[in-house]
C-alpha cells in the first residue's frame, strides 16, 4: 500500500515537473458581434478535458436556463460569466480562461464584440503574443473586424489566425471560406502581421477545433488546437538590452538593501555594469536576489532584487537599464493613442500618464491624425472620440527612461488617467521621443523674474477673474489697472475678446478650443509675470482644469483666482452684447451658461459677488431702491419658520447664507429697516414714506 502512494506521489511530481516545464501561450479571441468567441473557447476548455465534474454539470443546467442551443450544450456559457452577457447572449467584459495540453500551456482572454466595449478589447490584447480574430461565415470581414485586426496590429501582435466560424450555416462551403481569406488578407497586407493562419471553424459542431473535419475534405491545415500548440512563441526579448523598472525598494534592515522588480528585456548577472534612469549613475551589480536563493544570471519575465556596489539613490519608477546600452531618456513624444472614454479628448488639458511605476503629469496635443480603421487612412482631427485611434504628441511635466512599443512592449506603453476622478480615458504606444525634447534646453539669463521685481518696486502676480460672460469681469479688471497704473505699478491687461483677435484668432469655442485658449493665455501671463509685470486677465474660463493648469504655470502666490459671481439670471437680463439671446435662440453654440457648463471655482482667493451692483446698473438713477432687512442672525435661527437653519446646521443643506455661505452687508442702502425695532407694519409704512419723499408716488397716495 506504501509502495503504490509512493509510485502516485512520483507521479503527481513528475507530472507537475513536466506541467511547469510546458511553454505559455497568452491568445486573445477578437472580432465582430455574435461570431462565436465565447464559443470557441468554451469548446476548447471542453475538448482539453479541462473542465471539472461538476462544472460540465453546472454547463448543462446553464445550457437549459440560458442556452441558445435548444438541447445542446452552449459552451459560450463557460466564459460569459456576467448575468447581462448570458441575458443578451453577448461578450462586455474581459474573460481570462486558463487550460493546457500535453503539449503547452494557455491563458486565452475572451474580449467583447460590440465598439462601445473596444477599451476591453485594447485591455486583453495588450499581453497577448497571438489573436485569433473569429468572422462569421455569413457576415463576411466587418468594420469592427478591421478595427479589432487594427488594434492587434497597434499592439504589437504579429501572429494571427482567421477563424471562419459557423461554416456549418453556409454548408461547410470553399468558396465562402476563401472569398472571407482572401478579403482579410487584402486589408491586412498593410498592418504588418508576420503569420496570418486561416483556418475553416464550426466551434458549435466541433468541426476542426482540435483534429480533421470530416465535413471539410478540401481544407488541410492543422486545426485550431494544433495550431496553437504548435505556433513559434517569441520569447521575452534576452537579446535586447537590459531593461529592470523598480517596483519596490526592498530594505527589510540596516543591513540590506536592494531593488526588486521584473526584468522587461536582456539578461543581468553578478558584476555587470548598470545605469540608473533618469539620473544616469551608474554601478554594477552586486548579487540577483530570490525568495529560492541567489541566482548567477537573471533573464526577461524574471521578478528579482538586485543589489548593488556602490550606494545610488534610486526609487520606485527608476529604471535599471545595461550601462553601455540604456533606455532612452525624454519628455515629449509621439505616439498612438486609443481613447476609451465617453468625453472627448482636450488636446491641452493636463492628464496623468502612468509608464511602467511611474506616474507623471502630462497633456496631450490635437492629433496629427486619426486612422479610419475600414480603409487605414489618416483623417484630419481636432481631438480623440471613444474608441478612435489616432496619433499625438505627448508631453510629460518630467523627463522619463522609455523605449519605443515597436522594441519594447513593456516599455514603450502607458495609460492616461483623468485627474480628477481616477479614470482610464486612453492606452498609448510611444513612436519616437520629439527629437526638440532632447535638443532644446532653457537658456539661463542674468537679468531674471527677481531683478525685474526690484526695478518695479512690486512683486509679480497673475489676477486670474473668471465668471459667465456678462458678469463684470472686464469691468472690473479696467477699473483694477487703472487704479494699480495710477499707483506706479506695471501692468498689462489680457481680456478674453481682445486675445481672440490676435493669438488665439483661429481657435472657436469648442471644449477643446476653450482648453487651447486658456492654455495660450496662461503661457502669454507667464511670460509676463516673468517680466516683472502684475498681469489682470478677464476670461470665462469655465473649467477647473484649465485654471489650475494656469495655476501651475508660476510660482506659489503669484496666482490669484477671483471668482466674479453674478447669477445666471442676472446676465441673461443684462446681456449687453446680445450673446445670450442667440444662444437661447441656438444660433450660438456652445455658449458657457446655457449649453456648455461653467465649472465654479472651489476655493479662490477673491470672491466678488455683484448680484446687487448689477441689479442697480441695470435701471436708471433714482429707479433702483437697495432696501436692507436687517435681522440678527440668531434671531432668525431662532424664528427659522421652514426649518432651514436647522438643516443647514445638520450639513443637509450647503452654501446656505449665513451658514456656510457668506452675506455681505450693504454699504449703503436707500432705506435700512432693523427688524428689531420695527414689525413689519412698521416696515412697510417706512418703505412707502421713503418712496413718497423721493418724488416717486402721485400725491393722491396715502401711506
Amino acid at each position: 500500500m506504501n509502495a503504490e502512494i509512493r509510485t502516485t506521489d512520483a507521479d503527481v511530481a513528475r507530472h507537475l515537473a513536466a506541467h511547469r516545464q510546458k511553454s505559455l501561450l497568452r491568445f486573445i479571441t477578437c472580432g465582430s458581434v455574435d461570431d462565436g468567441k465565447s464559443t470557441v473557447i468554451g469548446r476548447l476548455l471542453y475538448e482539453s478535458k479541462a473542465l471539472l465534474d461538476d462544472q460540465m454539470s453546472a454547463l448543462d443546467a446553464d445550457s437549459k436556463k440560458f442556452g441558445t442551443q435548444g438541447d445542446e450544450l452552449d459552451f459560450a456559457l463557460l466564459v460569459d460569466g456576467l448575468s447581462a452577457e448570458r441575458e443578451q447572449g453577448i461578450t462586455i467584459d474581459v474573460a481570462y480562461r486558463f487550460f493546457a495540453t500535453e503539449k503547452r500551456k494557455f491563458i486565452v482572454a475572451d474580449t467583447p464584440g460590440h465598439e462601445q466595449y473596444t477599451r476591453n478589447m485594447v485591455t486583453g490584447a495588450s499581453t497577448a503574443e497571438l489573436a485569433v480574430i473569429l468572422v462569421d461565415a455569413r457576415k463576411g470581414v466587418l468594420t469592427q473586424t478591421r478595427r479589432h485586426s487594427y488594434l492587434v496590429s497597434l499592439l504589437g501582435i504579429k501572429r494571427v489566425v482567421l477563424a471562419v466560424n459557423k461554416l456549418d450555416l453556409v454548408g461547410y462551403s470553399r468558396e465562402v471560406f476563401d472569398l472571407i481569406d482572401r478579403d482579410y488578407r487584402e486589408f491586412a497586407e498593410k498592418l504588418g502581421f508576420d503569420e496570418i493562419a486561416a483556418i475553416p471553424l464550426s466551434a458549435l459542431r466541433g468541426d476542426n477545433m482540435t483534429s480533421p473535419s470530416a465535413n471539410t475534405p478540401w481544407y488541410t491545415g492543422p486545426s485550431l488546437m494544433e495550431h496553437l500548440e504548435s505556433v513559434e512563441i517569441a520569447p521575452v526579448a534576452q537579446k535586447t538590452p537590459l531593461r529592470m523598472p523598480v517596483q519596490w525598494v526592498n530594505r527589510p534592515n540596516h543591513e540590506f538593501r536592494g531593488f526588486s522588480g521584473r526584468i522587461l528585456g536582456g539578461s543581468v548577472r553578478a558584476g555587470d555594469a548598470v545605469r540608473v534612469l533618469p539620473s544616469g549613475r551608474q554601478s554594477k551589480v552586486a548579487r540577483i536576489v530570490t525568495f529560492d536563493g541567489d541566482l548567477a544570471e537573471a533573464v526577461g519575465g524574471q521578478s528579482v532584487t538586485l543589489t548593488l556596489t556602490d550606494e545610488i539613490d534610486i526609487s520606485r519608477g527608476d529604471v535599471i537599464c545595461a550601462a553601455d546600452d540604456p533606455a532612452g531618456l525624454a519628455d515629449q513624444f509621439e505616439a498612438s493613442i486609443v481613447w476609451m472614454a465617453e468625453d472627448a479628448m482636450l488636446p491641452g488639458r493636463p492628464y496623468l500618464v502612468k509608464l511602467g511605476a511611474t506616474t507623471l503629469g502630462a497633456s496631450l496635443g490635437q492629433p496629427k491624425y486619426v486612422v479610419d480603421v475600414n480603409s487605414l487612412d489618416h483623417l484630419a482631427a481636432k481631438t480623440l472620440h471613444l474608441n478612435e485611434i489616432g496619433v499625438c504628441n505627448l508631453t510629460l511635466d518630467r523627463s522619463v527612461a522609455f523605449d519605443a512599443y515597436a522594441d519594447n512592449r513593456d516599455m514603450g506603453s502607458f495609460i492616461v488617467i483623468d485627474r480628477f476622478d481616477n479614470r482610464t480615458v486612453g492606452a498609448g504606444m510611444l513612436h519616437f521621443a520629439l527629437r526638440r525634447s532632447q535638443n532644446i534646453h532653457w537658456q539661463a539669463t542674468e537679468v531674471d523674474k527677481d531683478a525685474r521685481a526690484r526695478q518695479n518696486g512690486h512683486r509679480p502676480c497673475v489676477l486670474w477673474m473668471t465668471g459667465l460672460s456678462g458678469s463684470g469681469k472686464s469691468t472690473i479688471a479696467n477699473i483694477v489697472e487703472r487704479e494699480l497704473h495710477a499707483l506706479g505699478v506695471r501692468t498689462y491687461l489680457l481680456d478674453g475678446d481682445n486675445v481672440r483677435h490676435g493669438l488665439n484668432k483661429d481657435l472657436g469655442f469648442t471644449a477643446a478650443d476653450r482648453v487651447e485658449n486658456i492654455r495660450r493665455t496662461g503661457e502669454v501671463a507667464k511670460l509676463m509675470v516673468d517680466a516683472g509685470l502684475i498681469v489682470i486677465t478677464a476670461f470665462i474660463s469655465p473649467f477647473r482644469s484649465e485654471r489650475r493648469l494656469a495655476r501651475s504655470m508660476v510660482a506659489d502666490r503669484e496666482f490669484v483666482e477671483i471668482f466674479v459671481d453674478t447669477p445666471l439670471e442676472l446676465v441673461e437680463k443684462r446681456d449687453p452684447k446680445g450673446l445670450y439671446k442667440k444662444a437661447r435662440r441656438g444660433e450660438l453654440k456652445n455658449f458657457t451658461g446655457i449649453d456648455s457648463p461653467y465649472e465654479i471655482p472651489e476655493t479662490p482667493e477673491l470672491h466678488i459677488r455683484t448680484e446687487r451692483r448689477l441689479a442697480r446698473s441695470m435701471v436708471a438713477d433714482r429707479e433702483f431702491v437697495e432696501i436692507f432687512v436687517d435681522t440678527p442672525l440668531e434671531l432668525v435661527e431662532k424664528r427659522d419658520p421652514k426649518g432651514l437653519y436647522k438643516k443647514a446646521r445638520r450639513g443637509e443643506l450647503k452654501n446656505f447664507t449665513g451658514i456656510d455661505s457668506p452675506y455681505e452687508i450693504p454699504e449703503t442702502p436707500e432705506l435700512h429697516i432693523r427688524t428689531e425695532e420695527h414689525d413689519p407694519e412698521q416696515a412697510a409704512a417706512l418703505i412707502v414714506a421713503y418712496l413718497r419723499d423721493c418724488g416717486l408716488l402721485g400725491r393722491n397716495v396715502s401711506a
